[in-house]
């Protein structure tokens, strides 16, 4: 019996080292993946010694320019149905935070800046004056929508409107917490993710945040899996988990932030974002007099990129763009 027990107990060391070798994933170089995630309209500037990853499309006539920000393990890419939508009528800038996509951690200038909502919307204005933008239309989906409303709130003479997915900065209490952001808030086990990522981590966590996961492709899982893989992207998550921690504590001040702003708002919510729940959506909405709240009732934490074109219809709406 004890040497069936032992040879049951190699067995099963031998196959959790097979599965820990086969889901090795170390970080890859930016050049590496330029190629696939950087093809043309995207181009890269140096921002006070940061590469930056951004795509500017449409007109350069447009006086009021629209500028989107991606949430948390996203990128650029999450707008693709906006921008192609929008880029005929508008100029649309995207781009990757530090972290986040090709850009990649904090460096030259911001090698010291905490990622939090603060440091990263003064990083925003920083890319609003490199690229001579007096004004703007401003949007974002989760942290992406608190990095806009904390734009308007320190420069809001240069937001001329606002846009909200789905958007982080008030506290809430999930429903479900991606696996991938789990790990990445647990000591040790974080610092393991560094070297050993199973896909099926990314794409359990991409169906977490989706309304309708019959709608996420293998291409699409493809995409946030390797730009996490971009070197230094997972360590700068667990600082990013972090110094969102210290963001939460502020929670009156933000608010007082949200309810001083005054510039006009479209909020979108998906109804079925487990995430950031509607309930937060609401609060927004009560805070800020004169916005409008549109709810999709089928989407998720995500809603522009699960079904752009249902999304962009109050856009279209909000910007006059028909």
């Amino acid at each position: 019996m004890t040497r069936w027990l032992l040879r049951a107990i190699g067995l099963l060391l031998m196959a959790s080292a097979l599965a820990l070798a086969l889901s090795r994933a170390p970080d890859r170089a930016v050049q590496t993946l330029v190629a696939r995630w950087a093809p043309p309209p995207s181009d890269f500037i140096d921002l006070h010694g940061q590469l930056v990853h951004l795509r500017d499309e449409g007109p350069r006539s447009d006086p009021t320019p629209i500028v989107l920000i991606h949430g948390t393990s996203a990128s650029l890419h999450t707008w693709q149905g906006w921008t192609a939508a929008l880029r005929g009528q508008r100029r649309v800038i995207s781009f990757d935070l530090p972290a986040f996509g090709l850009t990649g951690p904090f460096s030259g200038r911001y090698v010291d800046s905490p990622y939090t909502g603060e440091a990263y919307a003064a990083f925003v204005i920083d890319l609003l004056d490199a690229l001579k933008l007096q004004r703007a239309v401003v949007g974002g989906n989760s942290l992406g929508g608190e990095v806009a409303w904390r734009v308007a709130s320190r420069a809001p003479q240069r937001v001329e409107r606002l846009i909200l997915v789905d958007t982080a900065g008030y506290p809430f209490e999930p429903e479900s917490v991606p696996i991938g952001f789990m790990l990445a808030r647990v000591p040790l086990l974080n610092r393991l993710t560094e070297w050993v990522l199973p896909r099926s981590v990314v794409e359990a966590s991409v169906r977490d945040v989706y309304g309708d996961p019959a709608r996420i492709s293998p291409a699409l899982v493809d995409r946030y899996f390797e730009l996490t893989l971009r070197d230094g992207n997972r360590r700068a998550l667990v600082q990013r988990f972090a110094a969102q921690r210290a963001d939460a504590e502020r929670y009156d001040d933000n608010r007082a932030r949200v309810r001083a702003l005054q510039v006009p708002t479209l909020i979108l919510w998906g109804g079925r974002d487990r995430l950031i729940p509607l309930s937060v959506g609401r609060r927004i909405a009560d805070d800020l007099p004169g916005s409008r709240l549109v709810i999709f009732d089928a989407l998720g934490h995500v809603p522009h990129e699960e079904d752009p074109a249902a999304t962009l219809v109050p856009v279209r709406e909000f910007l006059g763009v028909r």
